[in-house]
């Protein structure tokens, strides 16, 4: 299969357009493209050990004598503290307005660096250069930046749209197994939520997909980017259509808090709260049960998820009446309608929750 071209994406949004560029071998061209969105005269990479250790020669040489901040690698890290560590390195580098962040890592550099970027100085230029898949499809695109608390997750955050995303797929030659599988449930979540087309392509496709064979990954990015892109540029601070977006999320981050982000990766506990979202709309007749089975059976393909049977199904419903998600006491939760559509309601019963989170293998 030839290797795909670079593709480029403009994403609109009152705030800020900005485009994304995606193809294999793009962060080759990542100084003159920063230079074509004015982002920043300044430079400084945000990052992680792991990330840097793969890729920083890459990333040097295609951004020469621009200083690395590295941060610790994980979820449990995505903290304010850590967020103070990128606030000092730019003090002490003496960084100003004309400074420029750019995030080189997975979701959770995405988002502390793009926090970061938000609110040092009351805000300066970011760039995404996402490593992950997880972040090439979702978390580089669309603005959300933030940290988590104790208390939950991504409860202290903004919308800051970056000035342009670059998205390699050939940096994800070095993600790990279980990191590259729990960006594909993420992918799955596309094309439940929004997309049978690219369901359908998720399917036939999975082999060369799983080995990440660019020529059959990159189009799928593309589709993810894309519908990203559009339900943004309608719905930038998730008023209404972008809500769609957290399909299998309110499920989801309740397990990432409650095992204090150390048992699942976001993709696996999405995938979770995606077959907790098809269970409550199958019993209720919102999608069929074939729906249901057909999600199920993707998911399943790609290969086992943490165990969860030693969680309370109590203590996920007590986590969810503290998501974002609750808006004037009712909890929105996002169902499948069918393969590539999804509705928004905020009618989910405790009882209803509770049987979905049995049916996972939640204890009592």
């Amino acid at each position: 299969m030839d290797q795909p071209a670079v593709l480029r994406l403009d994403v609109r949004t009152p705030s800020r357009a900005y485009p994304i560029v995606i193809g294999p071998g793009s962060i080759a061209q990542l100084a003159p493209l920063l230079d074509q969105v004015r982002c920043g005269t300044t430079r400084f990479v945000v990052s992680n050990q792991t990330v840097w250790g793969c890729w920083g020669t890459a990333l040097q040489e295609a951004l020469p004598e621009t200083e690395a901040i590295l941060l610790p690698d994980g979820e449990r890290f995505k903290t304010l503290a850590t967020a103070t560590r990128v606030y000092d390195s730019l003090l002490r580098a003496a960084a100003d307005r004309f400074a420029a962040l750019v995030t080189f890592g997975g979701g959770v550099t995405c988002d502390i660096g793009g926090f970061a970027a938000s609110t040092y100085l009351r805000g300066i230029a970011l760039a995404h250069v996402p490593t992950t898949l997880l972040a090439q499809v979702d978390a580089a695109i669309g603005g959300k930046v933030g940290v988590n608390l104790p208390g939950g997750k991504n409860l202290v955050g903004a919308f800051y749209q970056p000035w342009v995303v670059v998205v390699d797929p050939l940096l994800l030659a070095t993600l790990h197994r279980r990191e590259y599988r729990a960006g594909l449930y993420e992918v799955i979540k596309y094309g439940v939520a929004c997309d049978g087309d690219l369901f359908a392509r998720i399917r036939t496709d999975l082999g060369p997909i799983s080995k990440r064979q660019v020529g059959a990954l990159t189009p799928v990015i593309a589709d993810c980017c894309r519908i990203k892109s559009a339900i943004v540029a309608a719905d930038e601070r998730e008023a209404g259509p972008r809500r769609v977006l957290n399909f299998g999320h309110t499920v989801g981050h309740a397990l990432e808090t409650a095992t204090q982000y150390r048992r699942f990766l976001h993709g696996e506990a999405v995938a979770y709260g995606m077959l907790a979202a098809c269970a409550i709309a199958a019993a209720r007749g919102v999608c069929s049960t074939d729906v249901q089975s057909a999600v199920a059976a993707l998911i399943a393909q790609l290969g086992p998820l943490p165990p969860l049977s030693d969680l309370s199904a109590a203590a996920q419903l007590e986590l969810m009446r503290r998501d974002k998600k609750v808006v004037e006491g009712r909890l929105h939760v996002v169902l499948p309608t069918g393969i590539g559509s999804a509705t928004v309601v905020s009618d989910v019963s405790e009882p209803e929750l509770l049987t979905a989170l049995r049916s996972l293998g939640l204890a009592e």
